[in-house]
């Protein structure tokens, strides 16, 4: 049954992908563009839930936009509506009387209303200044009455919307992070390299003339799972990994011990910078989706400055 259901979705879902009037939602877009105050959402009922998830869209992803009940609005917080706003109007059929009430004293007070319905005769679609009727097959209901297909329509529809105002608009992963200071969103935009990375003393360093039987000693104290060169200066020179290990012993494990690390190490890694993301770095050492890297070094102009392991960033919630 639910196999049938999930495929009775999909049906209504492509009917109205593949019958919106992108001309018409053009004329929206354009109105919400050109807004020099607020976008003001409302609804009745499940499409209400919908408006309200819009605004928070929208005040998330840098439109100035705000949720209005309707009954609140004509019981004095129409107050906030402005002519520098656009009130729109979320309705399955058009006919609320709460909308069809709250429309004529936002025009009096210079708003441009906008209805957004899935009826082309609605009353709601003839009061407002602009509207389109958003492509309705059926809902998913048996009954076809509870709002299913007809509330995922509207808000793929405002959507849609949000993501190509946040285009024109150049909002940056910067603009997004001072948005979401808090969270798994905050998390993965806001914590730096800095913030995770290992450095002074912890640090596995060892020289380029050190060899590996001496250097064993740093790697296993140490836990980091790999050894740093640097020369005198913490110029960075290369990296030596517990994998690097492995496979030195399978060759020749006497002969091993006696190499100096110059003559081991890996000179050209992978690297990141002081200062980036957290999550950068972790999409840095997933480059390679058959060999991810477990360490990254952290270079600040070719010095040494700490060192990220793998299950560090996922311990910082990372993912």
């Amino acid at each position: 049954m639910l196999k049938d259901l999930f495929d009775e979705y999909q049906r209504n879902l492509n009917y109205f992908f593949d019958h919106v009037e992108v001309g018409k939602a053009e004329g929206i877009f354009k109105l919400f563009l050109d807004c020099q105050g607020m976008l003001i959402f409302t609804g009745v009922g499940k499409s209400g839930i919908i408006a309200e998830k819009l605004a928070m869209t929208m005040i998330s992803t840098g439109t100035k936009a705000l949720y209005l009940p309707p009954m609140n609005a004509l019981h004095g917080d129409i107050g906030i509506v402005t002519d520098k706003d656009v009130l729109i109007c979320i309705s399955k059929s058009g006919e609320s009387e709460e909308l069809l009430s709250l429309v004529p004293f936002a025009q009096k007070k210079g708003a441009k209303t906008v209805a957004w319905v899935s009826s082309t005769e609605s009353k709601l679609g003839l009061a407002c200044d602009i509207g389109i009727s958003l492509p309705l097959n059926k809902e998913l209901c048996p009954f076809d009455l509870a709002p299913t297909t007809s509330t995922s329509i509207q808000l793929i529809f405002g959507d849609v919307l949000s993501v190509a105002l946040m285009k024109v608009k150049n909002f940056s992963l910067d603009d997004y992070a001072l948005n979401h200071p808090a969270g798994a969103i905050g998390k993965k935009i806001s914590l730096t390299v800095d913030d995770v990375m290992l450095q002074g003393e912890i640090l596995p360093l060892c020289r380029p003339n050190e060899k590996l039987r001496d250097a064993l000693v740093t790697l296993t104290d140490k836990k980091c799972g790999c050894l740093l060169i640097t020369d005198a200066e913490g110029t960075f020179r290369g990296i030596f990994t517990d994998g690097d290990l492995r496979r030195a012993f399978q060759k020749n494990p006497a002969e091993m011990l006696e190499k100096t690390m110059e003559e081991l190490m890996t000179p050209s890694c992978i690297a990141t910078k002081k200062g980036k993301r957290a999550l950068d770095a972790l999409r840095l050492m997933q480059t390679d989706e058959k060999k991810w890297v477990n360490v990254l070094p952290v270079i600040e102009s070719g010095t040494l400055v700490g060192l990220i392991r793998m299950h560090d960033l996922v311990q910082a919630g990372i993912t």
